[in-house]
């Protein structure tokens, strides 16, 4: 386009109105991004992912964020919402509770067919945000604080999107990332067929997606990133909330784009690093040893000596902390190079296809002759076993075909499945008989979400659960050739989004059922579970590319009301003789140097008094030559922790250790440490505190 003589006020108009016309005629796409706090309870609430139930919260590392991204066309018709929340995965509890708020203030704009909420898989959350039994019973069952700052926090993040929707550009980029992830149960992906294992590389998809988000003007909006690697980082010892090494790649990211400036809003860039198909990928990339001696483990069951409790997988750093950052820092400097690429971009239309599958009654066709059903869930004995990132307790070992009578009677107390049970679960001999016990609510789910989500030529195939490597290349090949085949470009491509919208445990392939690992036991549905997925995925590309609807399928049940909770609530704090809150008991040195460690210890009080969503209990702040301060780091920060003790539960005494690890090259300065908290009396009421260190200098 050509523009006018911009030289006096005539002319800047009409170069002003020109310029806004080839803007706006440039964009293919309108987007939106939004990031909002989810954190839980920092203590006292078991931590959702290994199922240890010592483990539970005792400070903060790093907070959890959801991240929304609201999509639409030029026109703004038709439009979806994907949100990546910092959390071990999203329950069918949370999304229904957010689509009700979002109903009462969008109406149908934001319905349970046009939002995807997927999580990250962080192991090192607080739990307690099911609506379904069996997964809030090391929380000691539903936790509100938990569930209601995860919905308050996905709602608003998602409000923020919508508020920023404005006319945008797409690009997808895809590229190898190496020494980032391992396969932690070989034996099971290599009972794939041969032939089929020959058209890949490796035995983990090391292929990484990137979508980058422009706004019409080319200023960056946001990007997402899609990487299969289990955020098990952080290990099963760990008590302080963090969002693994995904929550490090999207911190790095969002410093990156914040201090490069140029954003399509001033301070605001939302990087999203999105879960794909890790079923079965370990971060710990110098794969399992046997702690008693260093020896590799039984690669059959994962074991030494016959016990499973001995067999871990570390690295690739010298703790957990390295290995998250590792980790970490291999996706941002990966996702970077692909976004600095810009990559292919999309154009087309923005579309959705979602409907609700009973999983327990799928019939599934394997060929013109046979057809087979899916089962009421059930896990197996492998599942007791844990993974080489957390391994389980007893005498259980993964790869484990055969029942044992004594477990067999234990689990008989609660349920002894059907004939028909055992038969459809075969060959998986069942320990917990979950979807045939109702009592007091549904211990598993019956009814879950397949959905997809298309931008232009690119598909998001939304997943409610943990696909294996194989399970996820068969699934997307499926989505792929039925979108094609029916009329979208040669060039359309997809992405597994996992862990979203609910939780199935795992989704194995047939041949890995067989073996019977960790992932194949937790596949609840029976060995066709896959194919059932992907029979309905099939269905719901189809008319995607057709442009026709799909069935609703039947509403899940909305157990809300029905939560039974067991963990107490916080009775009340109390200082010691002769303190008060946020008295500083153990205090700064006058000193220190770049690369080394402050760690102040305050009086303080229970963190459940008062989560400070979008707040802090801690600040690191610089003094400025003006004489003021300036907040340089708080606990949402790698640099750091925040650690909740409690000194003395019959007195309701607690401490907060603060600890800042001094980046290398720090601005030598003059510096202090506070610490904010919420204390609750004996008699209910909540008051507001804060302490901070001493002054300090960092020197050079």
């Amino acid at each position: 386009m050509k523009f006018p003589n911009c030289v006096n006020v005539l002319g800047i108009l009409l170069c002003l109105l020109a310029y806004s016309l080839n803007v706006s005629g440039q964009a293919e796409f309108q987007a939106g991004a939004g990031i909002f706090d989810i954190t839980g309870p920092a203590a006292e609430v078991n931590l959702m992912g290994y199922a240890k139930p010592g483990q539970t919260a005792n400070g903060i590392h790093m907070r959890q964020f959801s991240r929304a991204f609201v999509f639409a066309d030029k026109a703004g018709e038709k439009r979806f919402v994907f949100v990546n929340a910092d959390s071990c995965m999203v329950s069918q509890g949370v999304k229904l509770e957010v689509i009700k708020q979002l109903k009462a203030t969008y109406g149908d704009l934001y319905t349970e067919r046009n939002v995807v909420i997927s999580g990250t898989h962080t192991h090192s959350g607080p739990g307690g945000f099911h609506q379904y039994l069996l997964f809030d019973i090391t929380s000691l069952g539903f936790v509100n604080a938990t569930f209601e700052a995860l919905v308050k926090g996905i709602v608003q993040s998602i409000q923020l999107a919508h508020k920023t929707l404005r006319p945008a550009n797409l690009y997808i980029s895809e590229g190898e990332l190496l020494d980032s992830s391992i396969n932690r149960s070989p034996t099971g992906y290599l009972n794939n067929p041969p032939e089929e294992r020959q058209k890949y590389k490796y035995d983990v998809d090391k292929n990484m997606t990137v979508l980058r988000i422009d706004d019409a003007a080319g200023h960056p909006i946001g990007l997402i990133n899609w990487y299969a690697v289990h955020c098990t980082s952080m290990n099963n010892t760990n008590g302080l909330i963090s969002s693994d090494n995904k929550g490090y790649a999207e911190q790095l990211f969002e410093r990156y784009m914040l201090a490069r400036g140029n954003l399509s809003i001033p301070g605001q860039f939302v990087a999203a690093f999105a879960q794909s198909n890790e079923g079965d990928v370990s971060p710990n990339t110098k794969g399992p040893h046997c702690t008693d001696s260093g020896l590799p483990c039984d690669i059959l069951t994962s074991t030494c000596h016959g016990e499973n409790e001995l067999c871990i997988a570390f690295g690739p750093g010298k703790d957990m902390f390295e290995s998250t950052q590792i980790i970490g820092r291999n996706q941002f400097m990966k996702a970077l190079e692909l976004y600095s690429s810009a990559g292919k971009k999309l154009t087309g239309s923005v579309d959705f296809r979602h409907s609700y599958v009973n999983m327990t009654e799928v019939e599934v066709v394997l060929n013109s002759t046979t057809k087979v059903k899916t089962c009421k869930p059930a896990l197996g004995y492998s599942f007791a076993a844990g993974t080489i990132d957390g391994p389980g307790a007893f005498d259980f070992k993964q790869g484990t075909n055969t029942s044992n009578p004594f477990w067999n009677a234990v689990r008989d107390v609660l349920k002894t499945p059907t004939e028909e049970q055992v038969n459809c679960h075969a060959p998986k001999p069942i320990l917990l008989d979950t979807g045939e016990i109702s009592f007091p609510y549904l211990w598993h789910p019956q009814v879950v979400d397949v959905q997809l989500l298309k931008l232009g030529q690119f598909v998001i195939i939304a997943v409610p659960g943990e696909f294996t490597t194989m399970s996820g290349r068969r699934t997307r090949d499926a989505v792929v050739q039925t979108l094609i085949s029916n009329g979208l470009p040669l060039d359309t491509s997809s992405v597994i989004a996992g862990l979203s919208n609910d939780y199935t445990h795992y989704v194995a392939t047939f041949e890995e059922y067989q073996v019977q690992r960790y992932e194949a036991a937790s596949t609840i549905y029976g060995p066709h579970t896959l194919q059932a997925y992907i029979q309905n995925f099939e269905i719901l590309a189809e008319a995607l590319a057709k442009g026709k609807p799909v069935s609703l399928g039947p509403n899940p049940p909305n157990l809300l009301g029905q939560q039974w909770s067991f963990l107490p609530g916080v009775l009340f704090d109390s200082s010691p003789v002769g303190k008060k809150f946020g008295d500083v008991k153990t205090d700064a040195e006058p000193s220190y140097q770049p690369g080394s460690v402050v760690q102040v210890r305050f009086v303080s009080a229970n963190p459940r008094n008062d989560l400070r969503l979008n707040g802090t209990f801690l600040t690191v702040e610089q003094k400025q030559e003006s004489g003021s301060w300036r907040v340089i780091f708080t606990d949402r920060d790698w640099e750091t922790r925040y650690q909740w003790i409690n000194d003395n539960l019959l007195l309701g005494e607690s401490d907060a250790i603060i600890r800042w690890d001094i980046p290398e090259g720090q601005t030598p300065g003059t510096y202090r440490i506070r610490h904010f908290g919420t204390s609750k009396s004996i008699f209910g009421s909540l008051t507001s505190f804060e302490g901070s260190s001493s002054l300090f200098m960092v020197k050079k």
